[in-house]
């Protein structure tokens, strides 16, 4: 009934991209955008008419708007026969939503004629490396990046393979856009991962904990804290004799 579309799982993606990298790297698929294209023109006045909780004012926009609570997905439906359908967090929900929307269709008495094509148009996923991020030194060594942590406390990266464009945090949290399938995401999430370790621009907690112990420490040792905290405790003897 629908077009073939690429379906994999998650955790199979996460086992192929992540299973020999040294960091607990955690993906999510925010949001799939996908068209359909069914290849015949629709009445949309009559399916306004046929279905129940749709929205069409063709007066203020072209599309009808066909709602799904599970999934939890929105179609803009178009005379064309075009769909966009967007809200799902996976390719096996993009599909099931599309025949569910295909299903209403046809039990509604309006005929859908050959085989719907899908295509995904863009991915929004989110990603946590598990590690800190210096992104100083990433903007830098990075190429095709911006940082002006002024305007916006991310880095922007702009992968060429697979073409991508990342946010990336300094707590090691990231946005990517701009991807055509799940498998992109993994692919672009594990190649920033690599690229930032090799530049030396990824430092996990436990290492920053054990810098922060020694800096106290030294700086326990130093003649300065002494007379840092010799000059403390004479103003507050001086402050409770006042």
């Amino acid at each position: 009934m629908v077009g073939a579309i690429a379906e994999v799982s998650h955790e199979e993606l996460a086992k192929k991209y992540f299973s020999d990298l040294d960091s607990n790297v955690v993906v999510k698929i925010e949001n799939i955008v996908a068209t359909v294209s069914l290849d015949q023109t629709l009445d949309l006045d009559y399916i306004e008419r046929s279905l129940p909780n749709v929205e069409y004012n063709p007066d203020q926009f072209p599309g009808l708007i066909f709602r799904l609570d599970t999934p939890r997905v929105t179609a803009l439906i178009f005379k064309s026969g075009k769909m966009v359908v967007t809200g799902a967090k996976s390719t096996s929900e993009l599909v099931k939503a599309v025949k569910k929307i295909l299903r209403t269709l046809i039990r509604h008495g309006i005929p859908i004629v050959g085989r719907p094509r899908i295509q995904i148009q863009n991915i929004v996923a989110s990603a946590n490396l598990g590690v800190e991020i210096t992104l100083e030194r990433a903007a830098f060594l990075l190429p095709n990046s911006m940082y002006e942590p002024e305007q916006f406390p991310g880095l922007i990266h702009r992968m060429s393979d697979p073409r991508v464009v990342l946010l990336i945090f300094s707590s090691g949290k990231m946005v990517i856009t701009g991807a055509k399938s799940e498998e992109e995401v993994y692919q672009a999430v594990r190649n920033i991962y690599l690229q930032l370790k090799d530049l030396g621009c990824i430092r996990k907690a436990e290492e920053e904990e054990e810098l922060l112990e020694q800096e106290l420490e030294s700086f326990e040792e130093t003649p300065t804290r002494r007379s840092l905290l010799s000059k403390l405790a004479s103003r507050f003897t001086e402050f409770e004799n006042y």
